[in-house]
């Protein structure tokens, strides 16, 4: 009698099913890519207006809104201190900030029962609005009327890609939950 080998399949479907993900990646790919995020905003180019949203708080968000149960509330103190390692704000502002929007979005999710697409959009605008307004507020500038309309744009911009943000969240989330051999 011949035996066969379990792992050589010869159907189609055969190599995708029973597969079991990899409890590594799935786990690390939000991580990762929120520190990605966070990364983001020292490559592009020194303007003399800030333009460039904060990537790695959109995609914190973003990961936060779309699976609420992957990242424990506490991830705001370790990504946080990630973050402000190259945020250019003073040490501690994207710890306290980040973790009190996790906790704004738990307290919210518990409140409502059902959420739609524009609910989180709306949350994360503003959240992010509230994150800006907070840096500025914080950055040692002297806050006035003319650096208030300085930071509009990047408000604008923080609100509008929440939705391209999302979208690449969704495709990591395909991505880290795909075939991967167990590890």
């Amino acid at each position: 009698m011949e035996r066969i080998d379990p792992r050589a399949r010869s159907d189609a479907y055969g190599s995708r099913l029973n597969r079991s993900h990899s409890v590594v990646v799935a786990n690390v790919v939000p991580w990762i890519s929120i520190m990605i995020g966070s990364l983001l905003p020292i490559f592009f180019v020194a303007a003399a207006l800030p333009v460039v949203p904060p990537f790695g708080f959109l995609m914190l968000l973003a990961w936060r809104l779309m699976r609420p149960g992957l990242l424990p509330v506490w991830a705001g103190i370790p990504l946080g201190i990630f973050d402000d390692l190259f945020n250019g704000q003073p040490f501690g502002f994207a710890i306290l900030t980040w973790s009190l929007a996790m906790l704004a979005i738990e307290a919210l999710e518990m409140r409502l029962p059902w959420r739609a697409f524009w609910q989180d959009w709306l949350t994360a605008g503003v959240l992010g609005f509230t994150y800006l307004l907070t840096g500025w507020l914080l950055s040692g500038a002297s806050p006035n009327f003319h650096s208030l309309i300085a930071i509009v744009p990047q408000v604008v911009i923080t609100i509008l890609i929440f939705p391209i943000m999302s979208r690449i969240v969704a495709r990591l989330d395909l991505w880290r939950l795909w075939r991967w051999k167990r590890v």
